[in-house]
């Protein structure tokens, strides 16, 4: 009997903490869904004109952009294509990548990363939203799939899409008294060595604030959208996209405590490289960039420009780290 009693506050402790925990997790569950109602009832200004860019040289993405004519066609709304698929279309509705960002309110963008990341450049100090269907391999940025982009233009025509603003970054080298580069990136800004794999030196200050000289092969600054691309590779950080934050990270570091810093994304960096007879490089976003010299200051800052991603509503972003990242799931 004692033992009984004993047990008594025991079973109804037990019995309140699974109470409890069954409240927080239907609580949870409501709260989730009321958020998902929340972002499928937001409604968007349906687009005039879509523009569509296709990924170079690749057959499915020629393919595609036909089908999406066809389909905009029947449901008269007015699309411009890509010209590199001019001869499948007729050839009022192809004109060049500038024209079409310029004259575009909504992109469709065939390929990958690559691909989107270059249509970034195109919409740079636009406000025009991308929908990437992805072509490519992995496909952080181009989160539709190719079955999914017929329905999920019939969403935008009605404004029934989510829009999300991507940070991006502003670099500008300064040689002496001049201006010797300037430009964006979404992803990240490179400083590395050239063609010749030689250590170097990096300084690296936040705001008025000295923080280390780097030595290695050079060093990333990377977006939180950037976090999953070459920073990831460096042993970077993954950051959540809609945190406010800018990752450093070293490329084989010669000293191992040298690690990755995350920062405010409201912080200034000055990167100043020390090239020793070598060959150092800026590239932003693998794709644009230009050799530094000895004295050269990297001024790299949060742009006041956003990279607009147009999201499907069934995907969160844990979903996309583990479909891509092949993590475990359950």
């Amino acid at each position: 009997m004692l033992r009984d009693l004993n047990r008594g506050p025991n079973l109804l402790n037990a019995a309140k903490t699974a109470g409890l925990t069954l409240y927080r997790r239907a609580a949870y569950n409501r709260a989730k869904r009321e958020a998902k109602s929340r972002i499928q009832l937001v409604k968007q200004r349906p687009p005039d004109r879509i523009g569509i860019i296709i990924k170079p040289n690749e057959p499915r993405a020629k393919m595609l952009a036909a089908r999406i004519a066809d389909w905009a066609s029947a449901a008269g709304v007015a699309v411009l294509v890509d010209d590199r698929v001019a001869g499948s279309l007729a050839k009022e509705l192809c004109a060049p990548s500038a024209e079409i960002a310029e004259k575009s309110d909504v992109l469709v963008v065939l390929g990958g990363d690559g691909t989107m990341i270059g249509a970034a450049r195109l919409v740079a100090g636009r406000d025009t939203p991308v929908l990437g269907v992805n072509l490519g391999s992995l496909g952080y940025l181009t989160e539709f799939a190719v079955e999914e982009t017929i329905p999920a233009l019939e969403l935008l025509t009605k404004g029934d899409y989510e829009v999300e603003s991507r940070v991006m970054l502003d670099w500008t080298v300064i040689r002496g008294a001049t201006t010797a580069g300037e430009g964006s990136a979404v992803n990240d800004v490179v400083v590395n060595n050239g063609t010749l794999a030689r250590v170097f030196e990096i300084d690296c200050s936040i705001g008025d604030n000295y923080v280390t000289t780097y030595r290695g092969d050079g060093l990333i600054v990377a977006t939180p959208t950037g976090s999953t691309a070459y920073n990831l590779s460096a042993g970077g950080p993954i950051i959540h996209p809609n945190t406010k934050a800018i990752a450093i990270a070293p490329i084989c570091p010669h000293t191992l405590t040298n690690r990755p810093i995350v920062l405010p994304d409201s912080s200034e960096i000055t990167l100043e490289p020390k090239p020793h007879n070598q060959e150092v490089r800026l590239t932003a976003d693998g794709q644009a960039g230009l050799p530094l010299a000895a004295g050269d200051r990297v001024l790299i800052k949060k742009s006041s420009r956003t990279f607009n991603i147009i999201r499907p509503p069934s995907k969160e972003y844990f979903q996309i780290l583990r479909d891509k990242l092949k993590w475990s799931g359950r």
